[in-house]
């Protein structure tokens, strides 16, 4: 599969190398195949693309464009916070490397204004270090360059079916000894006190508690909560998993185990 791939640089060209249009063709006849999605009054999805390389978000707009959402770009820090505020969009495609202001700065910005919206990083980095640093900042998902469009598209089609958002709310509440989930509210505590999590993050524990004592494969964790195999690469469910953790088990006596070379169980503490 060809995949667009960046070398850096900025300008009109953004010195990316990428398959043509014409060249695309075959990739959107397989996401043709899937159902649209829109928003619950049935307009267009809306999406906020982030990126200093024009060539890139031109061929990204195109692609989104094919599944009939709306997409508004910007090229620096300031201007996507501008338009964050001016088109309120469902989902953020962020590069953390901007001209003016990381991705991550950006990011943390437009979080202290309390609104929420599921947000996917790019970034060329792709050492672990850089992956935890993106999503431990509040990002939901991240990809790394070189990366296909039709991986992106369904990347984002996971964020928005697994954001509060776009879903309807249902009235599941569960509970697992001293931790307590709401669906509604789409709230979280253990021992009483708030767990502040991410759409992802939250999905991911409530498939564990559905399961409490249950071991769960990573396939079949990739499965439920990305509804995409990311290409067998299970380990974004061992970097969720990680991030659970410390937001769940921090300080506390243990709830998530790790069966060593299975998956994970999600039990009271003892």
């Amino acid at each position: 599969m060809r995949k667009l791939t960046s070398r850096g640089g900025g300008g009109d060209d953004g010195g990316v190398t990428s398959t043509s249009v014409q060249d695309q063709r075959p990739r959107r006849a397989i996401l043709g195949k899937l159902p649209r999605m829109n928003r619950p009054d049935g307009s267009p999805i809306r999406v906020l693309l982030v990126d200093d390389e024009r060539a890139l978000t031109n061929l990204v707009r195109m692609a989104l464009k094919y599944e009939g959402w709306e997409i508004e770009v910007a090229h620096d820090a300031a201007e996507a916070v501008e338009k964050f505020h001016a088109t309120g969009p469902d989902v953020i495609v962020l590069d953390i490397m901007l001209p003016d202001m990381d991705g991550l700065g950006v990011l943390a910005q437009l979080r202290q204004t309390g609104t929420y919206c599921p947000t996917l990083f790019l970034t060329a980095r792709d050492s672990v270090d850089d992956r935890v640093t993106g999503l431990t900042a509040g990002g939901d998902d991240y990809m790394t360059k070189p990366f296909s469009l039709e991986e992106l598209v369904a990347r984002l089609r996971g964020l928005l079916r697994r954001s509060a958002h776009l879903t309807p709310a249902d009235d599941e509440s569960l509970v697992v000894g001293d931790l307590a989930l709401n669906a509604a509210s789409r709230e979280v505590t253990r021992g009483g006190e708030m767990v502040a999590l991410t759409s992802t993050e939250f999905e991911l524990l409530r498939m564990l508690m559905r399961n409490q004592r249950k071991v769960l494969a990573r396939n079949e964790i990739l499965q439920q909560v990305w509804n995409y195999d990311f290409g067998g690469r299970s380990s974004i469910v061992d970097l969720y998993v990680s991030y659970l953790r410390k937001k769940i088990d921090a300080g506390r006596d243990p709830m998530i185990h790790t069966v060593r070379g299975v998956g994970y169980i999600l039990r009271p503490a003892e």
